[in-house]
Parts: C-alpha cells; sequence; structure tokens
C-alpha cells in the first residue's frame, strides 16, 4: 500500500537538512529503483522553488510500504528525520488516478440526482 510520509522541521534546520541530505537522496533513490517511490520533496518556508537561508518547513515522501509499520520504521530510521524533523506522521495514501476521481464524481453526482 501507499503511504505518506509527512514531517514537520525543527526551526532553524537548514545547516543540519543540508548536511543529512546526501544520505536522505540514496534512501529515497534506493526506493525509486525498487518502484517504491510516488513522489518526495521539501516544503518551502516561502512561496519559491529555492527558498535560500528561509529553509523549509518540512517534506512529503509517498511510496509503497508492505505495511503502516514498515512505513514508519523506514521514516524513523532516518538520520535526516531525526536530526531536523518535530513531528513526523505515516498514513496509509490511496491513489486515485484522473479516470478513477472522475467516476467517483460522476457517481457522486448520479446519486444527488
Amino acid at each position: 500500500m501507499w503511504y505518506a510520509i509527512i514531517s514537520e522541521d525543527i526551526e532553524n534546520s537548514l545547516a543540519k537538512r543540508l548536511q543529512a541530505r546526501p544520505a536522505h537522496l540514496e534512501r529515497l533513490q534506493k526506493l525509486k529503483e525498487q518502484g517504491r517511490l510516488l513522489i518526495a520533496g521539501p516544503h518551502p518556508t516561502i512561496d519559491n522553488e529555492d527558498p535560500g537561508e528561509a529553509g523549509f518547513s518540512g517534506s512529503l515522501v509517498v511510496a509503497e510500504f508492505d505495511s503502516l509499520e514498515n512505513a514508519q520504521a523506514w521514516a524513523f530510521s532516518s538520520e535526516s528525520n531525526s536530526a531536523t524533523t518535530k513531528l513526523l506522521s505515516s498514513i496509509h495514501w490511496k491513489m486515485l488516478r484522473p479516470g478513477q476521481m472522475q467516476t467517483r464524481i460522476w457517481k457522486q453526482a448520479s446519486i444527488k440526482k
């Protein structure tokens, strides 16, 4: 199943985040090579692709794991997360493709009529 791993960074974590980045990217690359990574990326603290000194407020990883426990174990075993994160949650995430979304909206609308 797919899981969303959502983290919220501690204040002033940019230097620690940059230091942990190579190991973090290596972990993501392994998930990608296994075909288990859907998306991943940081949350800039300002509305800009490169927030510079403003840094990031956290990040999101959507990846496939056998269970919630495995998703949490993967997330909590990260040096990046232990050094920069004050809040970390892993939740089951259900992917809807555009065709599925249209079907659900159509079914919902047809029920209302």
